[in-house]
């Protein structure tokens, strides 16, 4: 019989799908058995609108049959089936149109949404195969044809022997092997297993193939038979499309750890069905402790996507924000606009309204568990607590509304987590703000000279322990109008103006010495100042400016940081009510040599309590051995 040609240009366009729009060869039998359902489904649904009592759902049903010898790999179903006519249509023409038009307009936009038509899934074949035959019967016709190519140079159509019963068979003859592929692969039923199980586990209908066993022989203990047995390979109904009411907290915790590969069961299970303009299923599972490269680049975040059951994507980024991106789960969608793959998303508006709505449900239920389940709360926030404050921060601070009321922090009350909001209520009528300090433990910033003036007040100090929180604090500038304030700035506004007057009048009479210590620290510190923070420490640090000294640690700590040193602009403080204040007095009088020294000394002890390297630590050894030996 003569081959006939494939419409205009498909052989162009034939070529681009095998080649270039599926990523992986795997997903030909994904296509295959999607278009297998899609078959049953249309013969099902003209039976329920026809009131055809004849057929019953359960009469559906798509097999696979391997066979090694004849490197034929064929998938059966039941459902419609094509006339000659509907071949031709379906067929004939890739994606029921090989125009130049058609071909055109792909290459100029990749994302142009033809999925659905028979003809796109079915080319997929041709990855794995030189040679694909279909035979089929159309529902209600007593005719079978069968529809035969070894690819883009055309293809055959002719009646056959008759199909027993309607349906259709896809043969596929398996390519021979190469030093780059395995495609022998695609006819070991345990390859098809996994196949079916990660592509095609929740097709409505069920997938069958024989699958070889062992038994042990009748009547003996330890001698074994092989058998063949049939195998429904997929489970059908999504445990996600079932009514949450009906499922135990048990099928949940089992369906996750059997999902995701994890031995604990979640911290928290999100179940949610939305109709409307995004309609869409979503299971969605918050974990019990951090992966074991969550932190790092290797870890790809992402929920599977799911359309009508059949996975779309393994990890679709874009259905989550960074912020939460310890959720594992799926989302299952019907009215996802899809490319010609199945397998890259058109960003459009419905993936946009998806994500939104989940990031919405994300944050609610932490906000419930917050609220409901503290001690479960602030065990999530030791695994995920990094990760909101990185949202806070990112994108200048977009993100900070919907995450602020989630954050955690220790504070000077007491070792339990307080919320932002829980610090507010415990403020003093009197004060202005919300005062912090940072530092590397809770117990090392407890011992920070720049509190006690604060802790004096009798006013609470957020304990900032993560190398991002002041940076997200700085971003969220304050919370409930009320402001952020580092106890290290350089003015905590804590004096009353009597206060400020004897202070103001104290640093007039020194004045002089103190411009005299500034310059004997060669340009280390911006300014040598009276503090008005220190009760009993005689010295610290405090900065001017947008940088402060943890931030300069943490912007030095960074890739590339070698290359231009962060630098805080940095203030001495000196307690003038310590004794060590009056030995620099009567120096600047009778010996401003040794006040050099000590100036240094001084500047030195304020960067240990920082915690803050000292530029030569020799030198400071020797200056406290010099002044031992005095």
């Amino acid at each position: 019989m003569p081959i006939k040609p494939f419409q205009a240009e498909s052989k162009h366009l034939l070529d681009l799908m095998i080649n270039s729009i599926y990523t992986h060869k795997e997903i030909f039998l994904r296509e295959l058995i999607s278009n297998a359902s899609d078959a049953i489904d249309k013969l099902y649904y003209k039976a329920l609108s026809e009131e055809n009592t004849g057929l019953s759902r359960d009469d559906f049903m798509i097999h696979i049959v391997p066979d090694k010898e004849k490197r034929t790999l064929t998938i059966t179903d039941n459902g419609c089936g094509m006339t000659r006519e509907e071949m031709e249509a379906n067929l004939g023409t890739i994606a029921k149109s090989g125009s130049l038009d058609f071909k055109n307009e792909f290459e100029k936009k990749p994302d142009i949404e033809i999925i659905g038509q028979f003809g796109v899934g079915f080319y997929s074949a041709f990855m794995v195969s030189d040679h694909v035959t279909v035979i089929s019967r159309a529902f209600g016709s007593e005719d079978t044809y069968r529809w035969e190519s070894h690819g883009a140079e055309g293809y055959t159509v002719e009646p056959c022997e008759k199909r027993e019963t309607n349906g259709t068979d896809i043969i596929v003859e398996i390519k021979p092997d190469t030093e780059d592929e395995k495609y022998s692969d695609y006819l070991e039923t345990h390859t098809l297993q996994n196949l079916v199980k990660k592509y095609s586990d929740y097709i409505r209908y069920p997938i069958r193939m024989n699958v070889e066993k062992s038994r042990l022989k009748e009547g003996s203990k330890d001698e074994y038979e092989s058998y063949t047995e049939e195998d429904t390979l997929n489970s059908m109904v999504p445990l996600w499309r079932k009514n949450k009411n009906e499922i135990k907290k048990e099928e949940y915790n089992q369906f996750y750890k059997a999902k995701f590969m994890d031995y604990e069961d979640p911290a928290r299970v999100i179940h949610m069905y939305t109709e409307g303009i995004a309609t869409f299923h979503a299971l969605m599972f918050i974990p019990a402790r951090a992966p074991y490269d969550f932190y790092t680049k290797e870890y790809e975040k992402g929920l599977q996507l799911y359309s009508n059951g059949v996975l779309i994507m393994d990890r679709c980024a874009d259905l989550v924000p960074d912020y939460f991106s310890f959720v594992r789960g799926l989302v299952d969608s019907q009215d996802l606009s899809l490319n010609i793959s199945r397998e890259m998303l058109q960003h459009d508006r419905r993936l946009k309204l998806i994500a939104g709505r989940l990031e919405k449900k994300i944050q609610s239920e932490l906000e419930s568990m917050l609220k409901n389940e503290r001690e479960a709360y602030e065990k999530f926030f030791q695994n995920f607590g990094l990760q909101l404050k990185y949202g806070v921060y990112q994108d200048f601070g977009a993100h900070k509304d919907l995450l602020k009321d989630l954050l955690l922090f220790h504070t000077s009350q007491d070792e339990k987590y307080s919320t932002l909001a829980e610090y507010v209520t415990r403020m003093k009528e009197d004060q202005k703000y919300i005062y912090y300090a940072c530092g590397e433990s809770t117990a090392k910033i407890a011992l920070l000279p720049q509190t006690e003036a604060v802790k004096d007040h009798g006013y609470e100090v957020l304990y900032l322990t993560d190398p991002i929180d002041e940076f997200a604090v700085r971003v969220l500038q304050k919370y409930q109008d009320k402001e952020f304030k580092s106890v290290s700035a350089d003015d905590l506004d804590l004096e009353t103006e009597e206060e400020k007057k004897e202070s103001a009048k104290k640093v007039e009479e020194n004045k002089d010495m103190l411009a005299f210590l500034k310059d004997a620290l060669n340009g280390k510190v911006k300014a040598v100042v009276l503090s008005n923070k220190l009760k009993t420490h005689p010295v610290c640090l405090s900065t001017s400016g947008a940088i402060s000294m943890e931030m300069e640690k943490v912007l030095n700590s960074l890739p590339n940081a070698d290359k231009e040193k962060v630098q805080a602009q940095r203030v001495l403080e000196i307690n003038a009510s310590h004794p060590v204040f009056q030995k620099l007095v009567d120096l600047y009088a009778a010996d401003q040599g040794k006040l050099k020294t000590y100036a240094s000394l001084l500047y030195t002890q304020a960067l240990l309590i920082e915690g803050a390297p000292i530029e030569d630590p020799v030198a400071f050894s020797n200056q406290i051995c010099s002044l031992m030996t005095e």
